[in-house]
């Protein structure tokens, strides 16, 4: 049963002993789970944080591998140039005295992506629960939507968490609505889509990251942390969901990444939106299609066939208000 006084995220989560809190879409998307996995730490729960890398980690050495296709990435690890947001933020971890090994997968389709999955939850010695994570809402496109945004590495992390039903509790948080945006996502069709879940049951709410909260201090410092690491591409959806926690709205500039277009920072970003993954994965329309991928590519191509067969789509709205 939920009550107003919990979210009902940690509701679903209060029996949960060992939680995995994996970054979907890839990128800097694990920091969007920083608060979350402060959060379920201070509750005394075991806490590991995973990440779909878009670094290259096939040039890690051979014992940062505890696992085929599972990179254990600690502040020491080497790598090439300054983008490895694995490392970054192992490295900000481990400045605050916390557990620092952020695991990391490569880009892979759905099939090896599970195996790998399953090779880390081996390693953890099991886990009660998975929060997939996503900064931005396009994980929650169905699919026939005009714009997906860009749906690739969610969709392979939502279908690799779909088939692990030995994991009792599979979870989706979204945090930055509205950041996808300027990649064609219609926020009118996020709500709507939302509004479906919930109709299931599967909607679980939606709460703030307080910037007066330890979670969201932190996060507000660890985002500061990963753009002074990473000056030639910082996280535009971490970023702006920064400058929300904040409290600062509008065309707020953090990065010339964002110079040819204007940002609507504002106190929406601030919210995770949470869904029962498995509801999730069942109401998308392709998402069988990509069950049998090994390329990334091939999860574009899918897509791309799924949307050239289907007879029309759902057209954007605006806001009525």
């Amino acid at each position: 049963m939920f009550s107003l006084h919990e979210p009902p995220l940690f509701t679903r989560l209060r029996d949960a002993r060992r939680i995995l809190v994996a970054g979907a879409g890839g990128g800097f998307d694990v920091y969007a789970g920083l608060p979350l996995a402060l959060a379920l730490r201070a509750a005394g729960k075991d806490v590991h944080l995973a990440n779909l890398s878009f670094s290259d980690l096939y040039g890690l050495p051979a014992d940062v591998w505890v696992e085929p296709d599972v990179a254990a990435v600690d502040p020491g690890t080497p790598a090439r140039g300054d983008y490895f947001p694995e490392r970054t933020l192992a490295r900000w971890l481990d400045l605050h005295g916390l557990p620092s090994t952020v695991y990391a997968f490569p880009r892979t389709g759905v099939a090896p992506l599970r195996t790998a999955y399953r090779a880390l939850l081996d390693h953890l010695g099991g886990v009660d629960a998975v929060v997939l994570v996503d900064g931005g809402t396009d994980i929650l496109m169905r699919g026939d939507e005009h714009g997906l945004g860009t749906p690739e590495e969610d969709m392979a992390s939502l279908a690799v968490v779909h088939g692990l039903d030995e994991v009792e509790h599979r979870l989706v948080a979204c945090l930055g609505f509205g950041v996808d945006s300027y990649h064609g996502v219609n926020h009118s069709l996020v709500l709507e889509n939302l509004a479906a879940l919930d109709r299931e049951g599967a909607y679980l709410g939606a709460f703030s990251l307080p910037r007066d909260s330890r979670e969201g201090a932190l996060y507000v410092d660890a985002v500061a942390h990963a753009q002074a690491h990473t000056p030639g591409h910082p996280s535009i959806v971490n970023g702006s969901v920064a400058a929300a926690v904040r409290g600062e709205f509008g065309d707020v500039r953090f990065t010339e990444r964002t110079k040819d277009g204007e940002l609507f920072v504002n106190p929406l970003m601030a919210l995770y939106f949470c869904v029962d993954a498995p509801a999730l994965a069942r109401r998308n329309l392709y998402l069988d299609r990509i069950e049998d991928t090994v390329l990334m590519r091939q999860i574009s191509s899918r897509i791309e066939e799924f949307r050239d067969a289907l007879p029309r789509l759902r057209q954007p709205r605006a806001f009525p208000h």
